[in-house]
C-alpha cells in the first residue's frame, strides 16, 4: 500500500505516516526510554491502512530531558491531532515506558479506542533520568496529569546488579525488589485499567530481563477481567523486552542492558501479535497477503 509521510516539528518533533488515500484508523506510536521517534513501526503499519503519528515525546524541544514528570497532555494532543486528521478510532500502541504512557493515557482520555501495550508494566514508575531542572533524585513520578504528579513507585537504590561491571545489565531484579520494597506504595500506583472505556491488547516476554512484563500484563488483564471488561494477552515465555513485529529490523544490541530474549522468539512474540494488533485497531484490518 503507497502511503505518505509528513515531517512534524510543532507541538512535538515526530511523523505521520498515512495511506495515500488516507484512513478513518488512527494509531499514536510511542517508543520507549530510547526516546526515539519510532518511524519504521509507524511505516508497516500505514502500510495496513492506518494513519499513524509518531511523535518524540521527551527530550525534544521544550519537552523533559527524561521521563521525568511529562504530562499525559502530550498525548492527548496527539489524539486530537488524529482526530483533526478525519480518524474516527483512535488507538495507542506504546512498547516498554511507552507502553506504560499508552495505558496512562486510555485510562485518563476516554476518546482512545484501543491501547495496545508492549512489554508493559502494570504500575506508575518513578523517573528515568532528569526533569526540566536537570536532576535525577529524589524520585519524582514519571507522569503528571493536569498538573498533578501520579503516584509512582520509587527504585530502591540498594540493588545492585549480579552481571560484570564491564558488560550489560539486567535490571529486571531492580524492579522486582522495588516492588517488595515499596509495597505500601503499589496500589495508589496502580494504572487502573478497569476503569478504561478502551479496548486492550497486551504483548509481553516471559523472558523480559528489563522488567517482569509478563507477570505485569497478567496483573494488568487480572484488573480487567475483575470489572468485567476485555481484555487480550499475547505471549510467549522465551521472548524478551523487545518484540519485533513482521517487517522490523531486528533490534540492535545494547552495551548498557540485556532485553531477555532471542531474535527469534522475539520476531515470533511479534508475528503472533501483529493480527490481534490489526484487529484491535481496525476492527476488520487484516494484514495484507505477501505477493
Amino acid at each position: 500500500m503507497d502511503v505518505t509521510e509528513r515531517e512534524l516539528t510543532d507541538p512535538w518533533e515526530g511523523a505521520l505516516i498515512s495511506p495515500v488515500r488516507g484512513s478513518e484508523v488512527g494509531v499514536l506510536v510511542l517508543a520507549g526510554s530510547s526516546g526515539r521517534i519510532e518511524r519504521e513501526r509507524a511505516r508497516i503499519l500505514a502500510q495496513q491502512g492506518v494513519a499513524a503519528l509518531a511523535i518524540r515525546w521527551f527530550g525534544g524541544p521544550g519537552q523533559s530531558p527524561g521521563i521525568c514528570e511529562v504530562p499525559l497532555e502530550t498525548f492527548t494532543a496527539a489524539v486530537d491531532f488524529l482526530r483533526l486528521g478525519g480518524a474516527r478510532r483512535i488507538g495507542v500502541l506504546g512498547v516498554s515506558k511507552g507502553a506504560e504512557a499508552a495505558l496512562l493515557t486510555a485510562v485518563h482520555d476516554s476518546r482512545v479506542d484501543v491501547a495496545i501495550a508492549l512489554s508493559p508494566t502494570s504500575l506508575v514508575w518513578c523517573n528515568v533520568g532528569p526533569g526540566r531542572d536537570g536532576a535525577h533524585h529524589p524520585y519524582r513520578s514519571s507522569w503528571t496529569w493536569q498538573g498533578r504528579p501520579l503516584p509512582f513507585v520509587p527504585m530502591d537504590d540498594s540493588w545492585t546488579p549480579t552481571e560484570p561491571d564491564s558488560g550489560p545489565v539486567a535490571i529486571r531484579g531492580w524492579y522486582e525488589l522495588s516492588e517488595r520494597s515499596f509495597s505500601h506504595l503499589l496500589p495508589p500506583a496502580e494504572i487502573p485499567v478497569d476503569t478504561a472505556r478502551a479496548d486492550l491488547l497486551l504483548v509481553a516476554g516471559g523472558d523480559d530481563a528489563m522488567w517482569p512484563s509478563l507477570p505485569f500484563a497478567e496483573e494488568l488483564a487480572h484488573r480487567r477481567r475483575s470489572a468485567g471488561a476485555a481484555v487480550r494477552l499475547i505471549a510467549r515465555d522465551d521472548a524478551g523486552h523487545r518484540p519485533r513485529l513482521p517487517g522490523e529490523s531486528p533490534a540492535s544490541a545494547s552495551p548498557r542492558f540485556q532485553y531477555g530474549g532471542t531474535p527469534e522468539a522475539d520476531a515470533l512474540l511479534g508475528k503472533a501479535a501483529w493480527p490481534h494488533i490489526l484487529d484491535a485497531l481496525g476492527g476488520g484490518i487484516s494484514p495484507i497477503p505477501s505477493v
